[in-house]
C-alpha cells in the first residue's frame, strides 16, 4: 500500500457461528395441550410472523426509527419466548436494552447478532418438527 500503510497479504474472514438454544419442551407443551396438528399450525405461524418481524426490525434499523424498532422487537420476542426460541428471545433483549440505553453502536452490534440467532432460530425450529409427545 501506499502512503505509509502496510502491506497485507492475507485477510481473514471471521465467521460468526451462533449457537442456538431452545426449549423443547415448550414445543411438546404446545403439542399436548393443542394436539399435533394445532400445535403444527401454531408453530408455522409462529416462524411466518417470526421472519416478518426480523424484516421490519431492520427496516425500521436502517431507517433509524428506533421506537418502532423497539417495538417490532418486543413483538418479536414474546413471539419466540411463546415457542421456546430462547437464544432468540435473549438477543431480542439485547437489541431492547440497546434501544432503551441509546447506545447506536450498541444497537447495530445487537441488531446484527439477532438477525443471525434469527436466521438460526428459524432453521431450528424447521428440524424440530418432527418431536412426537
Amino acid at each position: 500500500m501506499q502512503n505509509g500503510g502496510e502491506s497485507v497479504e492475507q485477510v481473514s474472514v471471521l465467521k460468526q457461528n451462533e449457537v442456538v438454544l431452545m426449549n423443547r419442551d415448550r414445543i411438546v407443551q404446545l403439542k399436548r395441550q393443542l394436539g399435533e396438528r394445532a400445535a403444527q399450525d401454531v408453530l408455522c405461524r409462529a416462524v411466518e410472523e417470526i421472519a416478518l418481524r426480523l424484516e421490519q426490525v431492520t427496516d425500521q434499523f436502517v431507517r433509524r426509527d428506533l421506537v418502532q424498532m423497539r417495538k417490532y422487537t418486543w413483538s418479536l420476542l414474546a413471539i419466540a419466548d411463546q415457542i421456546g426460541l430462547d437464544t432468540l428471545t435473549m438477543a431480542a433483549d439485547d437489541v431492547l436494552c440497546s434501544i432503551d440505553s441509546s447506545d447506536e453502536v450498541a444497537v447495530a452490534a445487537t441488531h446484527s447478532r439477532l438477525l443471525r440467532i434469527g436466521q438460526s432460530s428459524l432453521t431450528e425450529i424447521w428440524e424440530m418438527q418432527d418431536v412426537r409427545v
